[in-house]
Order: C-alpha cells, then sequence, then structure tokens
C-alpha cells in the first residue's frame, strides 16, 4: 500500500468512528440519553410515519426478526415504540413510533443534517457537487462490496464483530 492509499484508509476509518462517537455524545446529552445509538437507529428504520411490520423494519435494519424482537421490546418499555396487530391480519404484528419515538427519531435526524452542513458549507455550489459526486462514488463501491458479501454469512457476521469491537474499544477510551 503506497502513502496515498495508507492516508485513504486511515482516515476513512477514523470518519467512521468518529461519527459513530459524535452520534453516541450527542445523545448523551440530549433529552434521549437512556437511548442507545443502535436503538436511534431502529427508531430511524420504523420511520415516523407509517407503522411496519417486524420483517420490514429487520430487512432494513439487516438484522433477524429475533434480533429486532429484542431492541423494540426495550424501546416499548422506554415508551418509544408501539406494538399493534394489523387490521386485515391479524396475525401480523405492526410497529411505529410514539410521539416521544418520533421525537427522537427528529433530533437524530438533526444531527445528520447539521454534520452535512458543517462539511459543505465553506465549499462553493460547484465543489459541493465535486465532494457529494465523491462520496456517492464510495458510497457505491461500499455498496457493491457489502452486495458481494451478503451471500456468506460468516464474513458478514465477522464485519459485524469487528464494527462491533471498534465502538466497544472508543467507549473504552
Amino acid at each position: 500500500m503506497n502513502d496515498r492509499e495508507q492516508k485513504m484508509a486511515d482516515s476513512l476509518v477514523s470518519i467512521f468512528e468518529k461519527v459513530l462517537v459524535a452520534e453516541e455524545k450527542s445523545l448523551q446529552k440530549d433529552y434521549f440519553k437512556n437511548l442507545s445509538l443502535a436503538e436511534m437507529h431502529t427508531l430511524d428504520a420504523i420511520g415516523p410515519y407509517e407503522s411496519r411490520t417486524m420483517t420490514e423494519t429487520a430487512q432494513i435494519l439487516d438484522i433477524t426478526v429475533g434480533t429486532l424482537t429484542v431492541a423494540v421490546d426495550r424501546l416499548v418499555k422506554k415508551g418509544y415504540v408501539e406494538r399493534c396487530r394489523d387490521e386485515k391480519d391479524r396475525r401480523v404484528v405492526r410497529i411505529s413510533l410514539t410521539r416521544e419515538g418520533k421525537l427522537a427519531a427528529r433530533m437524530h435526524g438533526k444531527f445528520h443534517k447539521v454534520l452535512a452542513k458543517h462539511i459543505l458549507e465553506p465549499y462553493d455550489e460547484q465543489e459541493q457537487d465535486m465532494l457529494l459526486g465523491l462520496v456517492t462514488d464510495v458510497e457505491d463501491y461500499l455498496n457493491t462490496q457489502v452486495a458481494r458479501y451478503d451471500n456468506n454469512s460468516d464474513t458478514k457476521q465477522t464485519a459485524k464483530n469487528v464494527a462491533a469491537d471498534v465502538r466497544r474499544r472508543k467507549k473504552n477510551d
């Protein structure tokens, strides 16, 4: 790996880690400090408008329905999510955000908007378009890599374990 590639790799890892840490710290200072980052992302996946099934939400988060059930149980107890039976098919459980859940999701969305605005603000319109193009290229590449590994559950679990380890290490620092 040449120096430029090493610098890029180091910067990407640092950005990823710092975004996670900044999100967690913003939650700890906010009214919603009883929510973890994973729980906040679960609220985002459920969405503020229409109710979703557990299966739909699990697919959005790329987790199992069993894992989602544990998270939703916690969010119901905390008052951010409610469960209800589907009116057409009583076997189907739908989940939706409570008023508090919607507020938490909006506040988390604001964190992302402020971050994006802060990054783009110093640049003129043409530079912003170029930066967005570069970020989109990175996102497209990562989407391709994720899709490539999607069929290999061992690789997927290893990646999740590595990400969790990084978060734990940063939290302990």
